[in-house]
């Protein structure tokens, strides 16, 4: 296993700011283990898995926890409003950095993290591969 950390900042976007450095880190398998810091808007997608909900307001955010790699995102979002009520979801792409949101990841150096169809759930659901090792020439 091996760490990563980093800060995205004002204006990026936090999914696309995660799968940027999971692209220039090559990184085929990891987790999600802390994600700190401010939005100025969110867009989350519900539980039912169709209605996507944007909130153009600065809240906190309290988690983010998931399974990621270059070839599949799959990120939760928990986020604390400005009264203290507490929204959440499934984070998709357009929820904004206010000022900071620091990354860690958890790399999973032994197997790949991939999508494959689900005929049950209807979604590209994980699955889990070994990594196949390099060979030595």
């Amino acid at each position: 296993m091996r760490t990563h950390a980093f800060r995205l900042t004002r204006g990026q976007d936090l999914r696309e700011g995660i799968e940027a450095y999971l692209h220039a880190h090559a990184i085929e398998a990891a987790a999600v283990v802390a994600c700190v810091g401010c939005v100025s808007r969110a867009r989350v997608r519900d539980a039912g898995g169709e209605r996507i909900r944007e909130i153009c307001a600065p809240m906190e955010i309290v988690s983010v926890t998931g399974t990621v790699s270059i070839h599949r995102t799959h990120l939760h979002i928990a986020l604390s409003r400005e009264d203290l009520g507490a929204v959440g979801g499934h984070l998709v792409c357009g929820c904004i950095v206010n000022t900071t949101a620091e990354v860690v990841l958890l790399e999973l150096e032994d197997c790949v993290f991939l999508p494959r169809f689900d005929p049950q759930t209807g979604y590209h659901e994980l699955h889990i591969a070994p990594k196949r090792q390099q060979e030595d020439p």
